[in-house]
């Protein structure tokens, strides 16, 4: 059942109340989602000229490099300084492209302080062919200042054609990815890197090799906040990660229910019914955008895999398209679902002294609770819906 509280969240709810009263562990819980809405992620994309940073970059966003706001790839390095891209939907991340390393502009032992090395969360350091010691010292410097890296081999189906062409009878695409990994971690043990993590990538296919992994693992490396941001960045490309996304933002319902059900149990009449209908708007249209049904998002989700729009708006079936969200689409909502006149009863209670708005708070987080969790499972559904048709 949607509006059922796991186990999980009772003990999370229990503890947000050991420090104090309803209001105030509401209040904490919501300064914890206004950080959370305004959590930024600044990921740095650095390694060679040539290397393929642009096209990475593109991919981690989403995007193919054709795509409206892609950066810019070139055969000969262009990137002069740190460029900017903000992820297409949420604005808080950003991607940056950093000149290539190793150009006579650009040295190892200045680099860093060049491109403005504090601003960034973490590095992907990205080479083609062979890892070298430009590489290296860059990982060294940026160890030394406790942030982490992330080795990137980039252009692995160049490496898997050309060796399919040169001997098609013999051809084993596991058993030449594992010799390119055992080469790069030569290399890197070579230039003195103990133990390193080496992922496999292909800037084009976003579900093959290692990418899939590179995006787990900064997953699970990001502190709780960066994590959140990075969760919902990922482009929608496997059940896996819409899954992610669902199981992110489901952490959070409780902790908006709880703050709508302690604005609830302030008595001023209309209050609460304002402020509940305001907390539904704003996060089933942040489900709506995470899971990519808005109308930009399939546009150019529609444009990658060549096919109509409309076809796949047709699997939508639950939810409305995340434009449609509106104060007045969510009151029709809450008609529609019975909920309205419970939440009007609700403000009615305000003018029961004492006990009023106590059961006031508990009917505005119990329906706000509700509305929220069934609606996160059905943009769920037609956002598999939509991955399914994609993949037809």
């Amino acid at each position: 059942m949607a509006g059922k509280l796991s186990q999980e969240e009772l003990e999370e709810m229990k503890a947000a109340f050991e420090s104090g009263s309803l209001l105030g562990a509401a209040t904490k819980l919501q300064e914890e989602l206004e950080s959370l809405k305004n959590q930024s992620l600044d990921i740095a994309v650095t390694g060679e000229s040539g290397s393929g940073k642009s096209s990475f970059v593109n991919a981690i966003r989403g995007l193919r490099d054709e795509d409206e706001g892609a950066a810019k790839t070139e055969v000969v390095e262009s990137t002069k300084d740190p460029e900017a891209y903000s992820h297409p939907v949420l604005p808080n991340v950003t991607i940056w492209d950093l000149p290539g390393i190793g150009t006579p502009k650009f040295q190892p032992h200045t680099y860093l302080k060049q491109v403005n090395f504090s601003h960034y969360d973490f590095f992907i350091i990205i080479a083609t062919e062979r890892f070298t010691f430009l590489q290296t010292n860059l990982a060294q410097e940026i160890h030394k200042m406790r942030k982490r890296f992330y080795y990137v081999r980039s252009k692995v189906d160049s490496d898997l054609h050309a060796a399919q062409t040169r001997r098609p009878s013999t051809y084993d695409e596991d058993q030449i990815l594992q010799e390119i990994r055992e080469n790069c971690i030569k290399n890197l043990k070579k230039e003195g890197e103990a133990s390193p993590r080496v992922f496999l990538i292909c800037s084009w296919n976003w579900k093959k090799y290692d990418f899939p992994l590179l995006q787990e693992t900064l997953a699970n490396e990001l502190d709780a906040h960066k994590r959140h941001a990075f969760i919902l960045s990922l482009p929608n490309i496997s059940a896996k990660i819409l899954e992610k996304k669902k199981a992110e933002l489901k952490k959070h319902v409780w902790k908006l229910a709880l703050v709508s059900g302690a604005i609830a149990a302030i008595p001023v009449p209309g209050l609460s019914l304002a402020c509940d209908v305001a907390i539904l708007a704003v996060n089933m249209k942040l489900y709506l955008i995470a899971f990519g049904l808005d109308d930009n998002s399939l546009a150019r989700l529609a444009k990658q895999v060549g096919k109509p729009v409309a076809e796949l708006k047709s699997v939508i079936k639950t939810v409305p398209m995340a434009d449609s969200i509106s104060k007045e689409w969510v009151v029709s909502l809450l008609a529609r679902s019975g909920c309205a006149a419970v939440m009007i009863a609700e403000d009615l209670l305000d003018f029961v002294p004492i006990i009023g708005p106590l059961l006031s708070g508990g009917v505005s987080f119990g329906t706000t609770y509700y509305m929220l969790k069934r609606f996160l499972n059905d943009a769920s559904k037609d956002a598999q819906n939509v991955l399914a048709k994609v993949l037809s």
